[in-house]
């Protein structure tokens, strides 16, 4: 295990290094380093890494068997930052994804209350202390969420103060070569004392938007399709639903199908259209579904329904077909005080039909954020095509969900999505390595983040 005082000793090593003066164009310490997503960029770019700061030991090895013994006997390990007393000599950029999960979503939001939000102080005091020319810093987008806005206009403050410009903005990986959207904010400063420090622009967008069949090796093989153009009435009826996202199209079937029994679209793929249902029983899943968010039946988000509820919306029904959804293990009763209710037996979105969540075509522009807790996203291994919504559903039914032509996203598809190299060799652990890609940044994101910045600081 490395002590500060070990670390401190291996400082005062390189600073007596001669190398560092000569044959890079920048030299960089990579803290939070996980899987190497900062340093390969940085070093298509001409940089040299002078240290790594990391602390997962299975990233660690990953880190160390793809770039460590290279001719870089001058690079150290500097462990974990809180026992690193100084950044190493002749330091031009820090780089660093800083954890995320005290302001992600999917965590518990407890910002700087959380220890991994407090590294943060960590990160300020290095830069303090070394005040090396330049820092990239990378993290979920829900730092820049109202929700944290008092914390991250903070956080900025903080930066300013120890003599940086500093700018930041969210940054979608899809704008950047990959089939992934993937918004995460990049924080940039220059000391403030150096020429032109407040004129870092961040890139625009790249022209180049790859498909998933453009990067995915199981599904390169497929033809990519002219898809029909539809009226909107035709897919939505009288209102678009405001939820719609920049990838879906108000003109164009989507390009996905969700697995989910409490929400309704032309490419929704419900329980009872996966097993041998009547017509009258889609009619009261259809009735339950489209009721099930009214404020006269409660104050959730979505409630469940009483014989005597659905009664009055459907004609004639009796408990017994009720009792026939049950069987088939679509509906479930509730106990609410004296009464049974009744409510889907899939009632989270996120976890889908089947353990699938989502299936994404190969002709699909994106797939969701990779994450480190993985989801239910599929891909699909044919392509398809149809004119019209019912079409569209029968063809994905018949030709890819009932033949099983379907396939996890792998980690070497993560690899592929979040831009790493051919070369690159991830953990030999499948879970792990999926894991390790969804903690990391997007290859080409840093890319053009950082060629910015060496432009900016006119690096030679």
């Amino acid at each position: 295990m490395l002590t500060q005082e070990s670390v401190q000793l291996e400082l005062f090593k390189i600073s007596n290094l001669q190398v560092l003066s000569g044959g890079a164009r920048f030299n960089f310490v990579d803290l939070f380093s996980g899987i190497g997503g900062f340093r390969i960029p940085l070093e298509e770019l001409g940089g040299r890494c002078l240290g790594y700061s990391e602390i997962d030991k299975n990233a660690i090895q990953v880190y160390r068997q793809n770039f460590i013994g290279h001719n870089n006997h001058y690079e150290i390990e500097l462990g974990n930052i809180e026992n690193i007393p100084e950044l190493p000599e002749h330091t031009d950029l820090v780089v660093g994804g800083v954890p995320c999960q005290p302001w992600s979503v999917a965590g518990k939001l407890k910002g700087f209350e959380d220890p991994r939000g407090k590294l943060w102080f960590d990160v300020i005091r290095l830069l303090k202390a070394n005040q090396p020319k330049s820092f990239i810093f990378e993290n979920v987008r829900g730092l820049a969420n109202p929700t944290n806005k008092q914390s991250f206009n903070y956080l900025l403050e903080q930066l300013t103060k120890i003599n940086y410009c500093v700018k930041w903005q969210v940054i979608n990986s899809y704008d950047f070569g990959v089939p992934q959207s993937r918004e995460r904010v990049f924080i940039v400063g220059i000391r403030d004392d150096l020429e032109n420090c407040d004129r870092y622009q961040f890139p625009q967008p790249l022209h180049y938007k790859p498909k998933l069949l453009d990067v995915i090796e199981d599904i390169k093989n497929c033809q990519p399709i002219d898809k029909a153009k539809l009226d909107p009435e035709t897919l939505f009826g009288d209102q678009i639903p405001p939820s719609r996202n920049r990838f879906q199209k108000d003109d164009e079937l989507n390009d996905f199908f969700v697995f989910s029994d409490l929400r309704n679209g032309h490419t929704t793929i419900h329980s009872w259209d996966l097993i041998r249902t009547t017509k009258r029983e889609k009619l009261i899943c259809l009735t339950i579904l489209k009721n099930r968010r009214r404020k006269k039946y409660g104050d959730k988000d979505g409630n469940p329904l009483s014989l005597k509820d659905l009664a009055e919306l459907i004609p004639q029904l009796r408990q017994e077909e009720i009792h026939q959804l049950i069987n088939k293990k679509i509906l479930r009763p509730v106990i609410d005080g004296a009464n049974y209710k009744y409510e889907f037996v899939n009632s989270k979105n996120s976890s889908g039909i089947n353990n699938i969540y989502r299936v994404f075509l190969p002709n699909s522009d994106m797939i969701p954020t990779l994450t480190a807790t993985g989801t239910k996203d599929y891909i699909a291994r044919e392509t398809i095509y149809a004119e019209c919504p019912e079409e569209y559903k029968k063809i994905f039914l018949q030709k890819i969900y009932r033949p099983g032509k379907i396939k996890p996203i792998t980690a070497q598809d993560a690899c592929r999505l979040q831009g790493f190299p051919q070369w690159f060799k991830f953990h030999e652990n499948e879970y792990i390595a999926k894991k390790q890609f969804g903690n990391a940044v997007s290859i080409s994101v840093v890319y053009h983040v950082a060629k910015n910045l060496i432009k900016a600081l006119n690096f030679v």
